[in-house]
Formats: structure tokens, sequence, C-alpha cells
């Protein structure tokens, strides 16, 4: 599991990484204003569907169905199944995607109701939404594919081919828009032409691992009908967290002009460990649980379990430190330039702080899901979602006002950590988790190592003015000092409170690079 974990994270993370390359690319073009909120919100439809399926409900419900197929029927009859479910995903996805395209002005004054006080904004939201929404049928269809790949446990094609995504924004950006309207028009037109893309990549290689997957003519067999079963209640259960960051658009677009885009950049910055070790742990996890289950291996099952949250937990929590502490500088460097001002990174960098509070909680999801998804149950997590959800949107009207871009993310922040909280008592309960009697002593001092780490950068900060000139270059100079000197002090902390044996961990790596190396 762990090798799947780090190739699934590798190529995550060059597809985040090319991600803030191309968020600062918007940020520079378009600044925190009516556009760039009027893109956001076009975007943001679509790219809920894409978590949804992608790192979520879909996934969750198809991956586990293939992979008994795979192994019980054999390959032929996981093919096919595939094929099926293919054709009636494509006919459901189009009919919805066609849907969308007629009633985008009614939609938008759902997700967006703050828009319709101004019309221009407002115009400019549906015109983009409406070359963006096709993104969801190409995106949901790339799901599927990359799930049968996941099922073959070829996961770096699967990962691999979501990095066309940013680089054909970042294209469409630099070069498209001298022949659009605005650049909003470009990255919108970008966002579609990257569907394209993602699933041809995808398809090839499904062809070339020897899978056909022409899509079938639609028919319901029962398989699909208990892939519908298991997938729909899980749009809650497992894409809570993206419905309570959709709740968080809706409250922000009734928020001050440049709210959404404020919240936007947080929360983008917020998913490069969340989408690095959420999407790696999720995806290789559920596989892996489901055939530990089907042999009827339930101490396999729980050890792997717990090796995914020991795993998490020791990258989440000095995230989560690092962040709280370096938040200003972070957005400052990356995003403060051309349209986007210094001022508006720092008010970013207040709602990446709510974020970052419950960045350990929006990871822990990811890993407790599978645990339900595996034995077949997505009720639960359904149920779950449906009381956090009510949770976050009662504190997202009670925070609005008085915290206002601050707001929608600490409620999704708390409304996250109580979604983990129950998640895990059942879990326990059922005795589909086991902590480890050390699981809990390892927590405590892996946080003590993290907040060591954050103390001392904290110390470092205050003895460090910032100048009045040459601001970009003194924060490039002063994150490359930082983030390595606390990512240094946190292992030292591990070391020092007996978690991580630095010079095992050390030779154990060297040893597989040997293997590798022998290999090659």
């Amino acid at each position: 599991m762990l090798k799947g974990f780090l190739t699934v994270g590798g190529w995550t993370m060059l597809s985040r990484i090319l991600g803030l390359v191309r968020d600062q690319l918007l940020a520079a073009f378009m600044g925190a204003g009516a556009m760039q909120d009027a893109y956001q919100v076009a975007f943001r439809l679509p790219n809920m569907f894409r978590r949804l399926f992608g790192e979520g409900a879909f996934n969750a419900a198809f991956v586990p169905l293939f992979s008994s197929a795979l192994t019980t029927d054999g390959e032929e009859r996981a093919r096919t199944m595939a094929r099926q479910v293919f054709g009636v995903l494509l006919s459901w996805l189009v009919i919805l995607c066609v849907l969308g395209e007629i009633f985008m002005p009614g939609i938008l004054r759902v997700i967006a109701p703050g828009f319709s006080e101004n019309s221009d904004r407002y115009d400019l939201a549906v015109t983009l939404s409406r070359i963006t929404f096709p993104y969801l049928v190409l995106i949901c269809a790339a799901a599927l594919v990359s799930g049968v790949l996941n099922g073959l446990h070829r996961f770096s094609m699967a990962a691999a081919a979501y990095l066309s995504f940013n680089i054909v924004g970042i294209a469409a950006v630099l070069f498209a828009t001298p022949f659009m309207p605005s650049v909003a028009h470009a990255a919108a037109w970008g966002v579609t032409l990257s569907g394209f893309v993602q699933l041809g990549l995808l398809m090839l290689a499904a062809r070339r691992a020897g899978f056909d997957l022409t899509p079938l003519p639609p028919r319901i067999t029962p398989q699909i009908r208990l892939l519908g079963r298991r997938m729909l209640p899980g749009l809650i259960g497992s894409g809570v967290t993206q419905i309570n960051l959709t709740i968080d658009t809706i409250i922000a677009t009734l928020l001050p002009a440049g709210s959404v885009s404020l919240m936007y950049f947080a929360d983008r910055l917020n998913q490069l460990p969340l989408g690095v070790l959420g999407a790696a742990a999720g995806t290789t996890l559920l596989p892996v649980l489901t055939r530990h289950l089907a042999a009827d291996d339930q101490e396999a099952a729980h050890a792997t379990q717990n090796k995914a949250l020991d795993y998490v937990l020791m990258l989440t929590l000095p995230a989560m430190a690092g962040l709280l502490v370096l938040a200003t500088p972070i957005m400052q460097f990356l995003f403060a330039h051309g349209s986007f001002t210094l001022h508006e990174a720092a008010l970013s960098a207040q709602s990446l702080r709510a974020y970052a509070l419950g960045l350990p909680a929006f990871v822990l999801i990811k890993v407790l899901s599978p645990a339900f998804f595996a034995r077949g149950d997505t009720s639960t997590p359904v149920k779950i979602g449906f009381f956090t959800l009510t949770v976050n949107l009662i504190l997202n009207l009670l925070l609005m006002k008085p915290l206002v871009h601050v707001g929608p993310p600490l409620a999704s922040s708390l409304a996250a950590i109580l979604n983990v909280c129950i998640l895990s008592s059942l879990l326990i309960r059922r005795d589909a988790l086991r902590p480890e009697a050390s699981t809990f002593g390892r927590l405590g001092l892996m946080a003590a190592a993290s907040v060591v780490m954050a103390l001392a950068l904290c110390g470092l900060n205050s003895f460090l003015p910032m100048p009045t000139q040459h601001v970009t270059l003194w924060l490039g100079v002063l994150l490359t000092i930082e983030v390595p000197l606390g990512g240094l002090l946190y292992l030292l902390g591990l070391q020092v409170f007996g978690v991580l044996d630095l010079a095992s961990a050390l030779a154990s790596m060297r040893q597989r690079l040997n293997r590798r190396r022998k290999k090659a």
C-alpha cells in the first residue's frame, strides 16, 4: 500500500504544484474582484463533480465492485461490466449537461445568490458556467476509466493523466487570452479542453493495459443497480468536504466583492497537502481494504487502516502548524503579483488559517470513509454527511457577518472535525477500526513536535521585520529558510520523542533506491 500511496501522492504533488502556477496566473491577471469571483463560481460546479466523482462517491462504489468482479468473475466479465457502466454513465451525464446549459441562469441564482445584485457579474458568471459545464461529463467519464486503472493497480497512469488539467489551463491563460473577450473566458475554455485531454489520455492508458472500455449501449443491469444504490448516498458521505466548500462559496457571494476569490486562493493552498495526502490515501486504501476483507483477513484490514492513519497524521499535523504560522508570507509570496495586492494576499491568509485548522480532519475523512465503503456500507457516511452539512450551514450563517471571509472556512473546518469524531467512533464501535495502544501516544507526540516547530518559527519571525522595498524577494528568502528549517525541526522532534528513527528510515530509503537501480 505504501508504494501506491507514494506513487499517487507524487503525481498529485506535481499536479498541485502546476495548479499553484495556474492560480498565480489567475491572480496576477484578474486580482480579487468581480471577474475573478465570476470565474471561480463558474468553475466551482464542474470542479465539485470532479472531486465528488474522481475522489469520492463514484470511485468508492465502483472500485470495490470492479475489483470483486475481476477477482471472482475474471477479466472479461469485469471489462463488460465496466463498459456497461460507462454507457449508462455517459447517457446520464449528457442529459444532465444539456439541462444544466438550459437552466444555468436559475442554477447560478442558487449557488451564487449574491451575484444577482450585480447584473454584469451575474451575466459573466452565467456565460463562463456554460463554457465550463461540459467538463463534468468529461471528468466523470475519466473517473470511471481511472477507477478501472486503480482496480488493476496501475495507480501511476491514473494519477499522471490529471496533470493535463493544469497544463492545459496554464497554456489557455497564457496563449488564448489575446483571442478571447477576457482572461476569464480563456481560463474557462481551458477547463473544458483539459477534460478532453484527460479522458483521451486515460482511455489510451486503459487500451495499453489491455482493457478496451468502449461504452456499450445503456442498459440497467443488476450490477448497475447495485452501483447506483451504493453511489448515490456516497455523494454526500464521501463528498461532504466538497459540499461544505460549496456552501462556503454560496455564503461568500453574499459577502463583499472579492470574498469568493480570497477564499478560493486560500483553499487552493490548503488543497496542496489535502489533495496529495487525502487523494493518495483514499485512492490506494480502498482497493487494498476491499481485497483484505474479500479474503476475510480482518487483521490485515485493521493493520492497513492503522498504517494509513499514522502516515497521514504524521504529515498533516506539521502541515497544519506550518500553515498557521506562515500563512501570510506564503500567500504574499505566491499571489501578490500583478492585480493581486499584498493586502489582498494578507486577507486571503486569514482564510487559509481557518482552513488549516481543519486540515487533519479533511484528510482523515478520506482515510476513514473507505472503511465503510469497503464493507459495502454507504448509508452511514451519508447520514453523518447530512448532519455535518446542517452544522456547517448553521455555523456559516452565524460566522459570516462577524468574521466575513474567515467565517465560511472556519465553519467548514469545525464541521470536518465533527465529521471525523463521529466516523471514528462508529468504526471503533463496529470493530471496523482498532487503534493500537500506542496510536494515541504517537499522535500526542506528533502534535507536540508540531507545536515545537511552530513556536520556533514564530520566534524567528518576531526577529525578522518586513522590509518596505523588494518585499517579494525578501519573502522568498524568508520561506526558503523557514520551510526547510521547520521540516528539520519537526523531524528532530519526532526523533527526540521516539516517534521516528531517522537512521532506520534513511537506511530503508537507501535500500529501496538500491533495489530500483538494480531493476533499472
